[in-house]
């Protein structure tokens, strides 16, 4: 159920990804029928799993403290997700922007409690 991974380049606690979203993945079947887009809660999961298991090893969810949704995520869409991991807070923050071209629109940020 992930993307696949173009590219990662970690620098101490922060992580930038990029991830093909192919549209054959289980996250689209049925969100939405006649226009499919990733829905959130995936693109949370993603967050998380690459969070966890490459910043902040050993953590658990614990809280979302702010997030938004901005722009839909499209079958095949091409995405950066940038990750920064701020252990004396405990806090995951990441964002998410569709790449076109040279061009990247934010699709979504948030930041994830952790304990």
């Amino acid at each position: 159920m992930l993307p696949v991974e173009l590219h990662a380049e970690q620098q101490g606690d922060a992580l930038i990804l990029r991830l093909h979203v192919v549209a054959d993945l289980f996250w689209f079947r049925g969100h939405f029928p006649t226009l499919p887009i990733l829905p959130g809660v995936a693109q949370l999961d993603w967050a998380l799993h690459y969070g966890l298991t490459r910043l902040a090893i050993g953590k658990s969810f614990a809280a979302i403290d702010n997030i938004k949704f901005q722009q839909p995520v499209p079958p095949d869409a091409e995405l950066a997700l940038q990750l920064q991991w701020q252990a004396e807070k405990s806090l995951l923050s990441f964002s998410y922007s569709l790449i076109n071209g040279d061009v990247a629109t934010v699709a979504s940020s948030g930041k994830i409690r952790l304990c």
